[in-house]
């Protein structure tokens, strides 16, 4: 029996369908990935990828930018204030400002450039680029 997922956003669903797999990256807690049968588990996400493994063997990718993940009785309910499917994303403009928000950070300005760093490495890992 495969899990039912479903992402949402305060604007629209961004996804919703069935997985074998999804994984994901919670505050403090690190990498966690869910099979079917898994135990309930809520936890916050931290700002980075989230994948789906598709029942058809295909895979989703997209950046999450904070929010919650619950799983219970093989569902798995992703909501976050931010999220963008990688299909979506700019990769170019991502690049751009992981460079902006690298400098920043580089000159010793506030979180807020650090958290836009973390919001653009998400972006580029999510369309498959490399970070570093």
């Amino acid at each position: 029996m495969p899990l039912h997922v479903e992402l949402v956003s305060p604007e629209r669903t961004l996804f919703a369908g069935d997985a074998t797999m999804v994984r994901a990256r919670t505050v403090g807690g690190g990498d966690i990935a869910f099979l079917p049968g898994h135990a309930p588990f809520v936890g916050a996400l931290a700002t980075w990828t989230l994948e789906i493994a598709l029942v058809d063997g295909g895979t989703e990718l997209a950046a999450v930018h904070g929010g919650f993940i619950e799983v219970s009785n093989d569902q798995v309910k992703i909501l976050s204030n931010l999220a963008e499917m990688a299909s979506a994303i700019d990769a170019d403009r991502a690049r751009q400002a992981k460079e902006r928000h690298e400098a920043a950070v580089a000159k010793g300005e506030d979180v807020e450039a650090e958290a836009g760093l973390r919001r653009a490495h998400a972006r580029l890992v999510a369309t498959g680029q490399t970070v570093g």
